[in-house]
């Protein structure tokens, strides 16, 4: 599953096959090296703050590239490309085995998929809800906060998301993937008696999506449980 879906947004998206990575490998793998791997990873962020009532900052972040590895002994040889595409990888293959200079009938290993059990979904949380649903577990946060004590002054949310993908090929035939969700919810208040001030903060967060927040916890819905 994890395997079709990041080949599908990692490699296809970008006009690459397995049959390219194989290729790549076999570029290596003409130098004296005893193993070399290729490493994809895109990431994408968005955070959301909000502040005395108010939605103060937004934003929404991409990161993406590959990282061509070469081991020879004691040498390493590492290049990376800001962009994913089949240039990209031969440039860095290229420099990434120069720290060998001798020729090598080296074989590469057919690529075969590397089982494993998923530890977590691969939900992506920046689609598990429109922004304005992302918006309104700040403005509860900020609501159930405020009615817990009458002493709150101040309350300060943020709500932040990540969707990683990652896809590792390598020398010895390893094709592996992984998806990595990534959600957490801060709250902040401050509060006031008698001239005197105190500040305190909780929130959590976990690899699932958004929903994670409005979930029950011991009776009560999480974000609840955390503004309090």
């Amino acid at each position: 599953m994890s395997l079709n879906l990041v080949s599908e947004q990692l490699l296809a998206a970008n006009g690459l096959k397995h049959q390219d990575l194989f290729a790549i490998l076999g570029q290596l793998a003409e130098r004296r090296l005893d193993y070399g791997d290729l490493y994809f990873q895109s990431s994408y962020h968005e955070s959301w703050v909000l502040e005395d009532r108010i939605i103060k900052d937004g934003s929404y972040n991409i990161d993406q590239g590959v990282g061509v590895r070469a081991i020879s002994g004691e040498k390493t040889g590492f290049a990376y490309a800001d962009q994913i595409s089949l240039l990209a990888l031969e440039q860095s293959a290229q420099a990434a085995r120069t720290i060998v200079r001798d020729s090598s009938d080296g074989k590469v290993q057919t690529l075969g998929a590397v089982g494993h059990s998923p530890l977590y979904t691969s939900v992506d949380p920046l689609q598990s809800m429109s922004r304005e649903e992302k918006l309104d577990i700040l403005r509860r946060v900020d609501k159930v906060a405020r009615e817990a004590d009458k002493r709150v002054q101040e309350v300060t949310a943020s709500l932040s998301g990540v969707y990683e993908l990652i896809l590792v090929a390598a020398t010895d035939g390893t094709l592996a993937a992984d998806v990595r969700p990534l959600v957490r919810l801060s709250v902040s208040v401050l509060v006031e008696e008698d001239g005197k001030r105190e500040r305190g903060a909780s929130g959590g967060g976990g690899r699932f999506g958004y929903e994670f927040f409005l979930a029950d916890l011991d009776g009560e819905v999480r974000a609840d449980t955390w503004a309090k």
